[in-house]
């Protein structure tokens, strides 16, 4: 919770001020009985209207102060709460930005966005009303408690007895609740994940025919989030009707007593009026505190999940002497192993080899062999557990993550696309790309004629992960995008597979000519997409099978001779 509260430092000086303004306001409401008194008793009862008038204008001003007190501690509340709300969402979207795909694992994607909206939103409210009441509550007790003492002693007796009875009836409510209240955010996550796995795989839930079982699925995690918020408001449901009755029985109480007391001519009319109020100031500041206590433990359940992401150290994190790359030395994998967090066994093993400036580099292998995980390791998407790799003959762990990944375009498994235009999506590989850049980087990729021919051209509207444009051209758009820099490492991973055999060719073609000095990665399932590369690394369960090109490998490799003869027919390997 420390770093919560140092977020909460800026705003330091509107809270004290709230604070000044809510203890105005309950000063000058816990002086309204009293004056109510005085005007029973030294006015109505003497029929002096004079008094009546003073004392009716004194209590009109303090009126007026507690109205203006109270809209100024909402507008600074309201001010306060939003702002920290805004910063603590900052504040988790850079967290989650700098976290690797380890710690995005750890907590899915579902649970950081229930964590970035609803978790902070719940923050956000207990703050607010904290500032509202929370701080209002001890006041108006303790003074309602000192201020009935002075009206009457021989009441007070009833405050003893009723007030440990709500306060011990809050705690025990608020114990109860907390775990419950932690479990209603785990099923949110459920319910958020079940609902956007349903939208974004619509699609394939048709064509499948899983209608029925997905909103079955939904159902489910719909209903175990309504029964766990049922338990609660089960629980909750005793809370008004005791707090009530407490209520209601203690101003049975003293009005009783207070009634046999002015018989006897201890106490006036206007006393036992005043302490009347202030028993109901009393208990109404324990039933203020009540409501707060009830919105604590979610609140506390909220603040621990968020605190929970902000507390989380990235595993990647950037070498404290950071080196300079000078030259293009090209990228070199030495003895490289890596394997997962927890894992019995490791991914990569003992993998060695070279790619010189100007070559192209393919990585082939069955399915599971370790081609993706590889290539991930280049921009320190996930670290080494052994060996190393060199960038320019220097540590990739030694140079800041953002020099390391200024030097690589990337161009990932899955095309993604974001919502905007084409522009937009192609000035994320360069900020300050003019549209003669954007228009050689789409030639390259073979992305131009579409484009062209796209309503608006750049300026063409692409929706969210680029659902409107088919496979192919999502492929070459993400192409095109990594293209936009001046990179010295290109890495495509299996960023081919969804076009067409011409494309292909055209496409590795007009690479070879456009980045004749660039370093070039490219993971590949087809034997057709890695036949022309100057070297090619065959990758065999973590561990390499062969290196060099396609005819060495025909002669030397028995597992990439089996990839081929799986894929080509005798004429075409002849």
């Amino acid at each position: 919770m420390i770093k919560l509260l140092k977020m909460a430092k800026p705003y330091l000086p509107y809270i004290i001020l709230s604070l000044i303004l809510l203890l105005a306001q309950s000063i000058a409401e816990l002086f309204l009985p009293t004056l109510n008194a005085s005007i029973i008793n030294d006015g109505i009862a003497k029929g002096n209207t004079t008094v009546i008038w003073q004392l009716g204008g004194i209590m009109l001003l303090v009126t007026i102060v507690m109205a203006a007190c109270a809209i100024l501690v909402s507008f600074f509340s309201a001010r306060t709460s939003m702002r920290f709300g805004r910063d603590l969402r900052k504040a988790l979207f850079y967290k989650v930005q700098s976290l690797s795909q380890q710690e995005m694992d750890t907590f899915s994607t579902p649970s950081l966005i229930t964590r970035g909206t609803n978790d902070v939103q719940q923050v956000q409210m207990i703050l607010m009303m904290g500032l509202r009441m929370m701080a209002m509550a001890p006041i108006m007790c303790i003074g309602g408690i000192i201020m009935a003492l002075r009206q009457d002693v021989g009441l007070s007796w009833i405050l003893l007895v009723i007030l440990p009875i709500m306060v011990g009836f809050v705690v025990l409510l608020a114990t109860k609740i907390r775990p419950l209240f932690e479990e209603v955010q785990k099923r949110l996550d459920r319910l958020n994940q079940v609902a956007r796995e349903k939208l974004a795989g619509v699609r394939v839930i048709r064509a499948f025919v899983r209608v029925n079982y997905e909103e079955k699925r939904f159902d489910t995690a719909n209903r175990d989030m309504a029964d766990m918020n049922f338990k609660i408001a089960k629980v909750m449901s005793g809370m008004f009707p005791v707090m009530t009755l407490l209520f209601s029985f203690a101003s049975l109480i003293v009005t009783w007593l207070g009634a046999h007391r002015i018989d006897a001519g201890s106490l006036t009319v206007g006393n036992l009026t005043a302490f009347i109020s202030y028993v109901m100031q009393i208990m109404g500041s324990v039933m203020m505190s009540n409501m707060i206590f009830m919105m604590l433990p979610r609140a506390l359940a909220s603040a621990g999940r968020i605190n929970e992401v902000l507390n989380t150290e990235p595993a990647i994190v950037d070498h404290p002497k950071q080196n300079t790359m000078t030259g293009r030395d090209g990228l070199v994998f030495s003895n490289v192993t890596f394997s997962y967090p927890d894992a019995d066994e490791a991914v990569l093993s003992d993998i060695s080899f070279e790619v010189k400036p100007g070559q192209t580099t393919a990585i082939i292998g069955s399915t599971g062999s370790g081609k993706s995980t590889l290539i991930n390791l280049v921009p320190r998407f996930f670290d080494v557990t052994g060996g190393q790799i060199l960038l320019n003959g220097c540590d990739i762990r030694d140079i800041t993550q953002e020099d390391l990944r200024s030097h690589i375009g990337y161009v990932p498994q899955k095309a993604f696309l974001f919502q905007g235009t084409v522009a937009d999506n192609l000035r994320f590989g360069k900020r300050d790309a003019t549209e003669e850049d954007m228009w050689r980087a789409l030639e390259t990729a073979q992305a131009a004629d579409f484009v062209k021919e796209m309503e608006g051209q750049l300026e063409a509207e692409i929706t969210q992960g680029g659902t409107n444009v088919s496979g192919g051209q999502r492929q070459r758009l993400s192409i095109a995008r990594a293209l936009m820099g001046n990179r010295e490492v290109y890495i495509f991973d299996d960023s081919f597979s969804a076009l067409d055999f011409k494309t292909d060719a055209a496409l590795r073609q007009a690479l070879k000519e456009q980045m004749a000095d660039a370093t070039i990665l490219v993971v590949a399932q087809r034997v057709s997409t890695v036949l022309n590369a100057d070297q090619i690394i065959v990758l065999d369960n973590g561990q390499v099978a062969g290196v060099g090109n396609h005819r060495q490998l025909m002669e030397t490799c028995e597992v990439y001779q089996e990839i081929v003869q799986s894929q080509l027919t005798k004429e075409e390997i002849a």
